[in-house]
């Protein structure tokens, strides 16, 4: 359900220059009697005078909002505890309450706040997008329920994790909804998502207010905070750390004071929200208040324009863009028969074709009788983000279909399409709206397609009016004028072409052009294609539907942004003409794949049949080592240099393990053994619960080969070190998230070596450093997943068995 009009979040905004929120829950209840491994959610049931006390601390400090001791408190982390998430969320927001009991300022808002579930979606982890919306939606109306004012999604750093949480919160509450997304310095969170995007996406969403928390300091996150403000005009929240960790101490160093002052810069930024995260105590609350206080009213921010955007990347729409046409059944004999057998690695190899082409936004059409449209249309989309980067166009006419894309796409789309019936208008706009999409207008109406320009620019601004109303702004509208066949209605090349014009300068929208459909029936089609793009450029034609996989479509497109100033200092014509002749630069048929690029594009269907192939011609350890692993190995050093990220990562290694499974059944056949390059323990060290980073360098060692013992989260020391001696091993992986279980760390390697057992010690983790692993006594430093896999190559050599 929608929020009001006004929700008390708006209002408070409305009353404020700043608002003001609390400082570190997590700090203070470690201060207040919180024993290590002990769940802060447990704690408030425990002690919730403690936490009542703390709330109230805060208040006195000058915080406007205090946000529950709830972090943690999903079905999933609590599983095993005897405790229900409504349990905790009950007493978590009547100590909040409580402490505002009697208090002479103003009432404060209690904010019900949710982090991650602490598991990886698909397609990079297990948990399903249904499964988190549904554990989502369990704690929001839990605390609505019990009196909550807001609802805060904080420190997720996946943005597909961060969608279900904000949908469940807003279809199943009328709680408002604020937005915090935790990055890496490098202004991405650690699943690869841009700032850009999450500012993007979660504004379209329809959230109260967004921003960024946790992970960084002041100084690290005002770069980052630049960013996010600049796409989007929605009140901005900062609630940056006390600076960075010292795991030496388990202490953050930056003191009130220095954290207010730095606080200042964002003020030019127009933030409207502030307050600390992990470090951070009342005295920071006080110190930030009297900094800000002084300072004038936020102005506006100047915002750049709408783009569609995948977590990944991003496409301003100046210039033309090319949008890919191939993954439609329109047509196509195979692309219907893969739709029909569900063949998922038939339609992602037209999609990584593309994208190797140049396109930059995908067209998704999975329409075909026979096929059940919305629930393939998912799959689709989802799996498509787990190969490519690119943002996705959802292209049908059933609404369904639509929403099921939609909602399954984890950025903002553009929908292909409405147009001038008012039925059709009435039941898609909405989706449009509440998904933050693009949205296609076709130029046409029950009375069918308009033989003149000035019809269809009626029609447009119909579309655009309709669009206007249900609040779509006018820089998400696009318009699609309508190629038609010169072979059988030669005059209306010249019609649309004049359409497209008219829609530009008169209704100031960006257009959509279906290119191919102008040469149908007619021999050499490149070349009327070709020469219809060029004209239909010159008169305003933004997005070209067309195949990227013909050469000189893709070179014309590249040639026009140079001419008309839109690729800067020509980089982007440089860097895809400079290497070879421009004719190699893309396949005018869709290629199959090496097993290596099957690898590397996640392609895990085509990996295994490619496995399956070469094993008639190879041995399985010369394809293991002269395939597979090289293949990881350029994907790893992609990673390492931010040009791949994690979700590639993680597809890269899943595809791998195909391959690896086919030769483990293939030596299991012949009685040869199996596939283990060595043995390693992981496991994430006692009073830490944080496994995801764990789990994922688990995947990436268990497709290089490696035999992974994983003894879970919250591993005592005398355990790990038991299964050591006991299994022989030669490698042990230690993580740790929190600075309070870094003891816990240091005890564990401290009772290996005192065991006499020789083997090698790894950490990791987001609070550990290379000097501090060192001092530990670990022999290596693992500060990443790629990471591992060069350390254990390292510890059992190259080939070694």
């Amino acid at each position: 359900m929608e929020s009001p009009v006004e929700n008390k979040l708006q209002t408070l905004l409305k009353s404020r220059k700043f608002v003001y929120l609390d400082g570190g829950m997590g700090t203070m209840i470690q201060q207040n009697g919180l024993k290590l491994g002990q769940r802060p959610e447990l704690f408030v049931l425990e002690h919730p005078e403690a936490v009542a006390k703390i709330h109230r601390q805060y208040l006195e400090s000058g915080a406007d909002v205090l946000y529950t001791c709830t972090f943690g408190a999903n079905a999933h982390k609590l599983a095993g505890t005897g405790v229900s998430p409504a349990q905790v969320i009950k007493a978590a927001v009547s100590a909040a309450q409580k402490a505002a009991e009697g208090f002479p300022g103003p009432k404060p808002l209690i904010a019900l706040d949710i982090g991650p579930i602490g598991e990886l979606l698909e397609p990079a982890g297990t948990l399903s997008f249904r499964e988190a919306y549904s554990l989502f939606r369990e704690m929001a109306t839990a605390g609505e329920e019990a009196g909550a004012d807001l609802a805060v999604f904080e420190t997720i750093a996946d943005l597909g994790e961060m969608r279900a949480a904000v949908l469940a919160a807003k279809e199943n509450t009328s709680l408002p909804v604020l937005a915090t997304m935790t990055f890496e310095a490098d202004g991405r969170t650690f699943t690869g998502c841009t700032a850009e995007a999450a500012a993007r996406t979660l504004d379209g969403l329809g959230v109260d207010a967004l921003g960024l928390n946790c992970s960084l300091g002041p100084g690290e996150i005002l770069p980052i905070a630049r960013r996010m403000a600049k796409c989007t005009a929605k009140p901005l929240a900062v609630k940056p750390n006390a600076g960075l960790p010292d795991p030496q101490d388990n202490c953050y160093h930056l003191s009130p004071a220095d954290f207010a002052a730095q606080m200042r810069e964002f003020a030019p930024l127009g933030i409207r929200l502030a307050g600390g995260c992990c470090g951070t105590t009342p005295e920071f609350i006080r110190e930030l208040k009297k900094a800000l206080e002084p300072l004038p009213c936020p102005s506006e921010r100047e915002i750049l324009p709408a783009a569609v955007c995948s977590p990944l990347k991003t496409v301003e729409l100046n210039g033309v863009h090319i949008i890919g046409e191939r993954i439609n059944p329109t047509g196509k004999k195979r692309f219907q028969q893969a739709l029909l057998e569900q063949d998922l690695d038939y339609i992602l190899a037209q999609g990584v074709a593309q994208a190797d082409a140049g396109a930059e936004i995908l067209d998704v059409n999975v329409g075909h009788p026979g096929v059940d449209e919305p629930a393939l249309m998912e799959k689709v989309v989802r799996e498509l983000q787990g190969v490519l980067e690119l943002p996705l166009q959802i292209d049908s006419s059933d609404p369904a279909a639509i929403e099921a894309g939609l909602r399954a796409f984890h950025g903002v789309a553009i929908v292909n399409s409405v147009n001038g019936e008012e039925e059709n208008l009435w039941k898609i706009l909405p989706l449009v709206k509440k998904y933050g999409a693009f949205v296609v207008g076709l130029t046409l109406d029950s009375q069918g397609i308009p033989q003149t320009a000035e019809e269809r620019l009626a029609i447009a601004r119909k579309i655009l009016e309709s669009a206007l109303s249900y609040g779509i702004p006018k820089e998400k509208v696009l318009m699609d004028c309508l190629a038609l066949t010169v072979s059988a209605q030669q005059s209306q090349a010249a019609e649309t072409l004049k359409a497209v014009r008219m829609v530009r300068e008169e209704l100031g929208l960006k257009t959509v052009l279906g290119v191919s459909n102008i040469s149908f029936g007619l021999p050499n089609r490149e070349l009327l294609n070709h020469s219809f793009l060029t004209a239909a450029m010159e008169n305003g034609l933004n997005l070209p539907i067309l195949n990227p996989n013909i050469p000189s479509m893709t070179a014309a497109v590249a040639a026009y942004n140079v001419l008309h100033g839109f690729d800067k200092d020509s980089a982007a014509y440089i860097e895809r003409f400079s290497a070879s002749e421009p004719e190699k630069q893309a396949p005018a048929a869709l290629p199959g794949h090496t097993l290596a690029e099957a690898v590397k594009k996640g392609l895990k269907e085509e990996a295994r049949l490619k496995t399956e192939e070469l094993l008639r011609e190879k041995e399985p350890f010369d394809i293991i080592d002269g395939v597979l692993i090289p293949a990881l190995d350029e994907v790893g050093a992609g990673f390492e240099k931010g040009k791949l990220f994690l979700p590639q990562l993680i597809n890269a290694a899943t595809a791998s393990q195909e391959a690896f499974e086919v030769i483990r059944k293939k030596l299991a056949a012949e009685g040869a053994g199996t596939v283990n390059k060595g043995s390693i323990i992981l496991a994430t060290v006692k009073g830490d619960i944080h496994d995801i980073g764990k789990n994922i360098v688990k995947v990436l060692l268990q497709n290089y080969g490696y035999r992974v013992i994983d003894l879970g989260r919250d591993v005592p020391p005398e355990t790990v070190v038991e299964t050591a001696v006991r299994e022989n091993i030669r490698l042990v992986g230690l993580s740790a998230l929190m600075t309070t279980t870094l003891k816990s760390m240091a005890e564990t390697i401290r009772l290996l070596r005192e065991s006499g057992h020789p083997c090698k010690i790894m950490v990791g983790g987001a609070v550990l450093t290379e000097s501090y692993a060192m001092e530990m006594g670990a022999d290596y430093y693992a500060k990443d997943a790629k990471r591992s896999a060069d350390i254990a190559k390292e510890v059992f050599g190259e080939g070694e068995n």
